[in-house]
């Protein structure tokens, strides 16, 4: 899946290494990785980063968690397979792009001037980069990785529509509800630390 098409211009190297790498350059160098990363028409390496990503925090979560998953009664490796692969080769690219279609009618409504939709999926993909930490059961871990993930929907929200930081910040409000703070159990997290979220 990471090699289906040829590298385009402008847009992110493929494979293994170039996961990794736009994983790390996203967390360390945000503004210029969304900058030169994402290219218009080029869904494919932000949709693969976004499954690899959920991958890791929905595996740490199935091993570190108990009773994260309902019990299938049948072999544990077996039971990991169908859930894992349930939630990482099904949820996970429907989830986004249904959020990136919720985000493209948000934008519409704030951002007249405004950039693909393509390039909306590949900013939600990316910007989930914290939450691959997001499976370890300590709450205060996952509430950082989900609220660092919402501040990078933001500023890729800036950065590749070219808009203000409060239209962004009110653009993505509903898809950061939904996809770190619901998807990512970020409000969860808040709730076990006795923070209140009037959710």
């Amino acid at each position: 899946m990471t090699t289906w098409i040829e590298e385009p211009e402008g847009g992110r190297e493929r494979g293994p290494r170039a996961i990794a790498r736009a994983w790390l350059e996203v967390l360390v160098r945000p503004r210029r990785f969304f900058e030169a990363g994402v290219a218009p028409g080029d869904q494919a390496p932000g949709l693969v980063f976004f499954v690899v990503v959920v991958f890791c925090a929905e595996a740490t979560r199935y091993a570190l968690e108990p009773g994260a998953y309902p019990d299938l009664g049948v072999a544990p490796a077996l039971a990991a397979a169908f859930w894992l692969g349930l939630v990482v080769l099904l949820v996970a690219p429907l989830a986004l792009h249904a959020i990136a279609a919720i985000q493209t009618l948000c934008l519409m409504v704030l951002v007249p001037d405004r950039a693909g939709i393509s390039q909306t999926v590949q900013v939600i993909g990316y910007a989930a980069a914290p939450c691959a930490l997001a499976g370890v059961p300590v709450p205060a871990l996952r509430l950082l990785c989900t609220t660092w993930g919402a501040a990078l929907l933001v500023l890729g929200l800036v950065v590749i529509h070219d808009t203000s930081r409060i239209r962004a910040a009110l653009a993505g409000a509903i898809p950061a509800t939904l996809l770190f703070g619901y998807g990512f159990r970020g409000f969860a997290a808040a709730g076990d630390l006795g923070i209140g979220v009037a959710l």
